[in-house]
């Protein structure tokens, strides 16, 4: 009952993280094709509609039949996202330090902090109201990601790893995904509703591109929110079989995914997102705490780990001290305690301390010898498994592309990363006045438009050399039985 309970929010959670980067996707194509912007909770222009429809009808088909070519995809986008979204926030420092300090030069670290909460972080709406400020965006950034990381959503992948350091990458990620690029995009906000005069409330992801990345930065939007939205796909058909495993993958993908593409053409689910997957974030990180609790804590306090199966019975302990945690966290929200961003520590910290309580309670202090010598056995079994498949498989074989060609590829375009990132540098710090600045912005234009083509160009060219050479590695090492096999695209 909780690992369904569980899953079925997870693909909740999945769902309305890919039709939020839909309709992200759909916004940069919005300002090219000139439809009206979208500034009501409800779609207002048919030219939109068909354009969110389209963009969710591809992600839906990609996620459901594709996955594999959309992964590599992502794998190039990877380093190429992290530096256009620093870049970005970089270029439009002078604008946003023109608005807070009347000239585009800082003088130092205090002055990049006094712009940061004159016109950025400034813990107000454009209409007075009470805001948030950096305290704010921190706490959102981290408390947006709880659900893959203290919820250990992530484990379902890391539960392949074969090197227990992997699971740094999770954080390095988290960092910056959402902490480093959302900070720098309040700049790019910020920066751009000066230069557009438009309250930052109204503006679309695709204009703040513009302003900050050029033309390139359209390619930002639609490639982040692209990739983005078809990973949660293939997770919310993952998590949706779980709840019904009669059905498959694939089925479940298109019937989930179904409804994302109607979901995406409606405006307010991306405009409401940042408060939607940190309520996910609550919902979901006591799970974590339960499993920490039952694998890390139950065995040292001289519990048994695994207990409600042993026992044949529901873990009711795991029910009520993921239930608890919640009802406490709304009565929080709805007296206004606390800032919903902080609520995930002390959610998962309940959780932990009651379910080691309840389980405690409800039979994890019997030993249940039986139980645990059937889990042994069929470890043990499993051992000799893998050994013997290991003795029966043939050496690993070096698949690695040293060629020269492919060397160089990955040369360039890492050369290209340097220079759009350089040369952001060097419109923050050489830019004496607003005249200047935007000459040199102009130029990071051209330079990240140009080095966008560039660098995908040299990364996709790399990526298939690498691919062909390990699979012709693979043949040569299997013989010429397998090298006339067919091999897949």
């Amino acid at each position: 009952m909780t690992s369904k309970i569980y899953n079925g929010l997870n693909a909740v959670v999945f769902a309305i993280i890919s039709a939020a980067m839909i309709t992200v996707s759909a916004t940069a194509l919005r300002l090219i094709l000139d439809f009206p912007a979208q500034t009501e909770a409800y779609p207002t222009s048919v030219g939109f509609i068909v354009l969110a429809l389209v963009f969710g009808v591809v992600a839906v088909l990609v996620a459901a039949f594709g996955f594999n070519a959309l992964a590599e995809f992502a794998s190039i986008c990877g380093p190429w996202l992290m530096v256009m979204f620093a870049a970005g926030g970089i270029v439009l420092i002078p604008r946003a330090a023109d608005e807070a300090l009347g000239t585009t030069v800082m003088s130092g670290w205090s002055e990049f902090i006094a712009i940061g909460g004159d016109t950025v972080f400034t813990g107000k709406t454009p209409d007075g109201a009470d805001g948030i400020g950096l305290l704010g965006v921190i706490g959102y950034a981290w408390a947006a990601n709880t659900f893959a990381h203290a919820g250990l959503i992530d484990m379902s992948l890391f539960r392949y790893a074969k090197k227990s350091w992997y699971g740094y990458m999770s954080a390095t990620g988290m960092f910056l995904g959402h902490y480093m690029a959302w900070i720098s995009a309040g700049f790019m906000g910020a920066a751009t509703a000066a230069i557009t005069m438009k309250s930052i409330t109204v503006l679309e992801p695709g204009q703040v591109a513009l302003q900050a990345l050029g033309y390139a930065g359209f390619v930002v939007v639609v490639v982040g929110g692209w990739t983005t939205a078809n990973a949660n796909l293939y997770r919310a058909g993952l998590a949706g079989q779980g709840v019904f495993p009669q059905f498959s993958r694939a089925k479940v993908t298109l019937i989930v995914g179904g409804v994302v593409v109607v979901a995406a053409v409606f405006p307010f689910i991306y405009r409401g997102y940042l408060n939607l997957v940190t309520y996910a974030g609550i919902a979901l990180v006591p799970i974590g705490g339960i499993l920490f609790a039952e694998y890390w804590l139950l065995p040292r306090l001289g519990m048994t780990r695994y207990w409600a199966r042993y026992k044949g019975v529901q873990n009711v302990a795991a029910l009520l001290a993921w239930g608890i945690p919640l009802a406490a966290a709304a009565v929080v929200l709805v007296m206004g305690l606390v800032p919903v961003y902080f609520l995930f520590p002390p959610a998962w910290a309940l959780s932990v301390v009651l379910y080691v309580v309840l389980a405690k309670l409800m039979g994890a202090a019997e030993p249940y010898p039986d139980g645990k010598a059937a889990d042994e056995l069929f470890a043990e079994r499993v051992e000799v498994f893998h050994a013997q498949q290991a003795r029966e498989e043939p050496s690993e074989v070096d698949t690695r592309d040293r060629r020269t060609l492919t060397r160089v590829l990955r040369v360039v375009w890492m050369i290209v990363l340097v220079v759009i990132f350089a040369d952001a540098l060097i419109v923050l710090f050489s830019s004496p006045d607003l005249a200047t600045f935007e000459a040199h912005r102009d130029r990071f234009f051209l330079i990240a438009a140009v080095g966008t083509v560039l660098y995908f160009l040299a990364a996709y060219w790399e990526l298939r050399r690498r691919k062909a050479h390990a699979r012709h590695a693979l043949a040569r090492h299997d013989g010429p039985s397998s090298a006339r096999s067919p091999q897949l695209p």
